[in-house]
């Protein structure tokens, strides 16, 4: 690896600090940043263009998911390495879905960190050995399962989550700092765009997509 800028996303400060001091040390790599939420995250990417971003998907605010589709839709070149406990196959399919190159266990080993930042880096995609089997019937590019998802907008998925979490339109209004109208229209939006007109089915969309972990 030569001149790579990484940034390294996670809400622990213990694992910020191990990862950036074990990879600091690596010839050609260089830590240029370090976030602990989604939003930072997305902010930090715009400002230091890193070739590669290691995210972690349950964070504060904003979501690994939803942090790293914002990324990518600003700089696309950026690679996105998923770094997280979660095993379970909607969590492994949001992240594919929303354009990470790589999915792997926090239960790894360093070197299988160190092969999958290479491999990613390369330009392929890297996935824990022990979770391939869950995409072995599906391509990584296919259609989301929910085609209506792509359309929504960065407010509108922030809106489906706190819908899905069982915020009312006034707490999501307070929440997001706009009008109860806004929160309603986004609301309607949301159901078209999805054809999905339930809260049950929101929040399954919701869950499918990695925006909450809530449970039905």
């Amino acid at each position: 690896m030569n001149n790579i800028k990484l940034i390294i996303v996670d809400d622990h400060k213990l694992v910020q600090q191990s990862l950036g001091q074990s990879l600091g040390m690596e010839k050609g790599v260089s830590i240029v940043a370090e976030a602990n939420t989604g939003k930072s995250a997305v902010t930090l990417a715009a400002d230091h263009k890193p070739d590669i971003m290691i995210i972690d998907i349950s964070m504060p605010d904003m979501n690994g998911m939803e942090a790293c589709r914002q990324i990518l839709a600003e700089n696309p070149a950026i690679k996105i390495l998923a770094l997280t406990m979660h095993s379970e196959k909607m969590y492994l399919m949001g992240m594919l879905d929303a354009g990470a190159s790589g999915y792997i266990l926090k239960s790894c080993t360093y070197k299988e960190l160190l092969t999958a930042i290479e491999t990613v880096l390369s330009g392929n995609v890297y996935l824990s050995q022990e979770l391939a089997h869950l995409v072995a019937n599906q391509t990584l590019n296919g259609k989301s399962e929910t085609a209506g998802f792509t359309q929504l907008s960065p407010r509108e998925r922030e809106v489906l989550q706190l819908i899905a979490e069982g915020y009312t339109s006034k707490e999501i209004a307070d929440k997001q700092n706009i009008s109860h109208r806004t929160v309603d229209i986004h609301r309607n939006n949301i159901k078209r765009k999805l054809d999905v007109h339930s809260i049950a089915g929101l929040t399954k969309v919701a869950i499918s997509k990695g925006l909450t972990s809530v449970t039905l």
